[in-house]
């Protein structure tokens, strides 16, 4: 584990390599879990004010969805997250042409009609944050699904936290960033990585 300010980061996100590759994996992130997208409080009140303009990107059982269960809920550990349809894919998905699935959030982004990109939980994705007291806990969460980003990292040698590097920025700041980058190096020279 190493620290950087109050953020306890596993060497595992200096280590691993990812890098999505949306054609093998099809966006399955999206769709399996047991819950939806975890949000921050702020996030909440964002989803509320967008909503018009990402709903035309929904299908219609999506906005059925949201209707009855409500623009985001609060799931059974008490988190609040983004509702789900049938227990698979969050209400904010749709599936492209090619049949991956992604996130209207971000189409929207990406088209200049909003400035919100999408949950920053999705964004920092596999890195998983949990909160503590006095500190945050950032480790990289392995799931059999992502076996393609895996693949893809190791033959292009990025580390996670490399192929991250603009929603670290836009949660941590780039100074953070920069300090990783450093931490990275630090660990290599004193061979406490792999090559």
């Amino acid at each position: 584990m190493i620290q950087i300010d109050d953020k306890i980061i596993s060497t595992d996100i200096f280590e691993k390599r990812f890098v999505c590759n949306l054609d093998k994996c099809k966006g399955e992130c999206c769709v399996e879990g047991e819950s939806g997208a975890p949000l921050e409080d702020d996030e909440t009140t964002i989803l509320e004010d967008i909503y018009p303009v990402i709903k035309p990107y929904l299908t219609e059982t999506a906005i059925a969805e949201i209707e009855k269960q409500g623009k985001w809920i609060v799931d059974s550990d008490g988190d609040k997250v983004t509702p789900i349809i049938n227990g698979k894919e969050c209400v904010y998905t749709y599936f492209d042409e090619k049949g991956i699935c992604k996130c209207a959030i971000d189409k929207a982004y990406q088209e200049g009609l909003i400035d919100f990109k999408k949950p920053v939980s999705c964004h920092l994705y596999p890195i998983r944050v949990t909160k503590y007291p006095d500190f945050e806990g950032l480790n990289y969460h392995t799931w059999p699904i992502c076996h393609p980003a895996r693949e893809l990292g190791s033959q292009l040698g990025v580390p996670v936290y490399k192929f991250l590097k603009e929603p670290i920025i836009r949660k941590y700041g780039e100074a953070f960033y920069n300090e990783m980058e450093d931490v990275e190096e630090t660990l290599r020279k004193q061979g406490l990585l792999s090559k």
